[in-house]
């Protein structure tokens, strides 16, 4: 017997809505742009975002970016997102979207007209299913401090549209967590949410510069943490959530693959941890699959612990937060197993 994890309510707080896009999906729109997709285009559809290597995966994100030119593309991906999320259980959403990278590859793409081609479609799936969706606008540390405070301004300016946050992807190693301390003071002075990948392709120092370098109110896997008991200590005691992906982590080598995950010892020392999927098309993953296997290796009672600790972590408001805990009593109390 298990949980019925597709029932389960769920709140997700890390996934990047370019990596949502469906290999169907991904082919669809590189024929309509008339893109040379290569062999992504030629291997079965299964094999389409294949990789064995972070690098690997880097490309791939590239050239699903490539793909996505439009405002009407960005709006067809939030309706399948929007779609699939509420298929897997999931309530209510903070997804991280990525101007900076939309702008990269494509200069002349309509930002404002992007963010409410999105938020048309988000707004039309929240009345078919009740599924609410916010954004986090990624900072992308790769682009530079400027670049980054360009981005924070930006979010500002789409806050009717849904953005609540600003979030920092790309390279921790080559571009640390100081040099974004100007963009992270301008979206915090605007009134939006920090959060901060770390601890993922760099070690758990990267981890504490973002929680006391950048206020950031969460963090992104922070799975090498792990390897600093002060650091996790910091976590713990500072009530700092964490948003681990447990596939994610083993394909980007930022958790051993031969070893157990370490969201069992991160909360077992306190910490606050989250699940969630990262770029589930691109990683081979789903949500629920997440969930199933931490279920698999923790029991049923950390999944509710861990599905309650997504609900405090969110930025929802206060009384959508009452009616997700009361939603998710209502769960646990009914028992919830079933055969999956």
């Amino acid at each position: 017997m298990a949980l019925d994890l597709r029932a389960l309510p769920k709140v997700q707080l890390h996934c990047h809505l370019e990596g949502t896009l469906s290999a169907a999906r991904f082919r669809e729109l590189g024929a309509k742009h008339g893109i040379d997709l290569g062999e992504r285009a030629r291997v079965p559809l299964a094999d389409t975002y294949r990789f064995t290597n972070f690098g690997e995966f880097l490309l791939l994100f590239r050239d699903v970016s490539e793909t996505l030119r439009t405002p009407e593309d960005y709006y067809t991906l939030a309706s399948d997102y929007a779609r699939d999320a509420a298929a897997q259980g999931v309530r209510y959403a903070e997804v991280f979207v990525s101007p900076s990278v939309w702008t990269w590859f494509h200069h002349g793409i309509d930002v404002e007209a992007t963010f409410a081609a999105m938020r048309t479609a988000l707004d039309a799936a929240t009345r078919q299913t009740g599924v609410e969706v916010a954004f986090i606008c990624d900072l992308t540390r790769n682009f530079g401090a400027d670049r980054a405070l360009q981005t924070a301004e930006l979010a500002v300016a789409m806050k009717p549209y849904g953005v609540i946050g600003v979030g920092l992807g790309g390279d921790e190693a080559k571009w640390p967590a100081e040099l974004f301390e100007g963009a992270f003071a301008y979206a915090r002075e605007h009134g939006l949410h920090t959060v901060a990948h770390a601890g993922e392709a760099a070690g758990p120092a990267s981890v504490r510069a973002a929680v006391e370098r950048l206020g950031a109110q969460r963090i992104g896997h922070g799975v090498r943490a792990i390897e600093d008991p002060a650091v996790v200590d910091l976590l713990a005691r500072r009530r700092i959530p964490l948003e681990i992906c447990p596939t994610s982590n083993r394909l980007t080598g930022a958790a051993p693959a031969h070893l157990p995950h370490p969201i069992g010892d991160l909360d077992a020392a306190g910490v606050i941890v989250t699940i969630d999927a990262d770029d589930p098309a691109l990683f081979g993953t789903t949500l629920i699959d997440e969930y199933r296997e931490v279920e698999q290796t923790l029991g049923s009672q950390a999944i509710f612990r861990f599905a309650a600790n997504a609900i405090e972590a969110s930025f929802a408001p206060a009384s959508r937060k009452d009616a997700l805990r009361a939603e998710l009593a209502a769960s646990r109390d009914s028992g919830g197993a079933v055969e999956v």
